[in-house]
């Protein structure tokens, strides 16, 4: 079982920033591969971004994608999403969830922390 907790999130201007966390138990967290996704009301979830295992590696939406850095220490267990220059358009609920594709699909997923970005 892996449980995952999502904070961070609020209301904020855009061109504003925010970090959201993702804490995360589990005896296995440096073996999965995480991915941020967010839904809009009235939509499905979207992929925003995910990190291989040991951090080295990085991938992202094309429209997060020079504004948003994942990145994870695995030492605390711990899953992250800085957020720059954001736009209302990223406002949505973002959720971490373990795995890419088919493993997002059935892998474990956070309740989320809400972004409003509006001004």
């Amino acid at each position: 079982q892996v449980l995952l907790v999502e904070s961070g999130g609020g209301a904020v201007q855009p061109g504003g920033s925010l970090r959201l966390s993702c804490a995360t138990s589990g005896s296995t967290f440096r073996s999965y591969y995480m991915s941020w996704v967010r839904q809009a009301p009235g939509k499905g979830p979207g992929w925003v971004s995910g990190i291989n295992g040991s951090g080295g590696s990085t991938t992202y939406a094309g429209s997060v994608k020079g504004r948003f850095t994942i990145s994870r220490d695995n030492a605390k267990n711990t899953l992250y999403l800085q957020m720059n220059n954001l736009k209302p358009d990223d406002t949505a609920l973002y959720r971490c969830a373990t795995g890419l594709g088919t493993d997002l699909e059935r892998g474990y997923w956070g309740q989320g922390t809400q972004v409003t970005v509006s001004s």
